[in-house]
């Protein structure tokens, strides 16, 4: 099995947050803007974010 790298986890997941109606990978470094629902979506406008799941991605790896 291979070691997690990371250096590659932080540009992969640090910082990266999916629109929960059109799946748009939207980068955002200030997390109290997204709790606070300031923060749209580029595409649908709307303010239902979630991270980026990083057990999948590693899973598949």
């Amino acid at each position: 099995m291979e070691k997690a790298n990371p250096v590659a986890d932080n540009r992969l997941f640090k910082d990266i947050y999916i629109c929960r109606n059109c799946k748009a990978k939207i980068r955002i470094s200030n997390q109290k803007l997204i709790r606070e629902g300031k923060v749209k979506c580029r595409r649908c406008g709307s303010t239902a974010l979630r991270p980026k799941h990083k057990e999948l991605r590693k899973l598949k790896a």
